[in-house]
């Protein structure tokens, strides 16, 4: 798109005469960098009303790619109800491409260009995790290990389920710690990810970063991700 111009970690965005700016969230390594067949939203970040966040989507066209540009300063309890009007509005299209994918982009610094995390099939959850687990009792929740990220230096793993006896880790630790955890585990895990409301766009796209080096036999990450307060 002609009015896009991407930099290391600024993007900037023509519009009516006027300059817009996005701080992209930086990652340190990124496994996609190249997406063709595009189109672009952006969620931009007031300096002066920092409660406040714009969202522009003129450009979206339902059958490309969708590459959302969110300001990293913004908090997930400002950014997760606009994905969501943005997967809806995807989702709901008449003119659907059902091989179309949706994107975050983000400054990977070790190559000094863009990297993108794909969250297409992400389900972002408004309901508590407890309340999910309620409405969904036909499900064994005994195989899975939920992680609750509250901050950088909060990080809290569960398994099995409602163990007194939860992992207590911090960025630097959880990846090394949780396969030491489940190392010996036979049975398939599945890991289902919980985010403080209130943690930046930049610690949660640095923590989903973190999670595309995790590798570990029968172990998967859910597309399930809760929002809480």
């Amino acid at each position: 798109m002609k009015n896009i111009v991407y930099l290391t970690f600024l993007l900037l965005f023509f519009s009516c005469g006027k300059d817009k700016i996005v701080n992209l969230p930086e990652i340190t390594h990124s496994d996609i960098s190249k997406i063709n067949d595009v189109s672009a939203a952006y969620l931009f970040y007031n300096e002066t009303e920092a409660d406040s966040v714009e969202l522009n989507r003129k450009n979206l066209i339902s059958t490309t790619n969708w590459l959302i540009n969110i300001d990293k300063r913004l908090t997930l309890k400002q950014v997760i109800p606009h994905i969501q009007f943005l997967q809806e509005k995807k989702e709901n299209s008449s003119h659907k491409n059902k091989t179309a994918k949706n994107y975050l982009s983000c400054s990977d610094t070790s190559k000094k260009s863009l990297g993108f995390i794909e969250f297409t099939d992400v389900v972002y959850h408004k309901e508590s995790f407890h309340e999910y687990i309620a409405a969904n009792s036909n499900i064994d929740f005994s195989n899975k290990m939920k992680i609750d990220f509250n901050s950088a230096e909060e990080i809290y793993a569960e398994f099995p389920l409602f163990d007194l006896s939860a992992l207590v880790l911090n960025t630097s630790n959880f990846i090394k710690n949780i396969k030491i955890a489940l190392a010996n585990e036979a049975n398939p895990v599945e890991i289902i990810l919980s985010f403080n409301q209130n943690l930046t766009f930049q610690e949660y796209v640095s923590f989903k970063s973190l999670l595309t080096t995790f590798s570990l036999k029968n172990v998967t990450i859910s597309n399930n991700e809760f929002i809480f307060n």
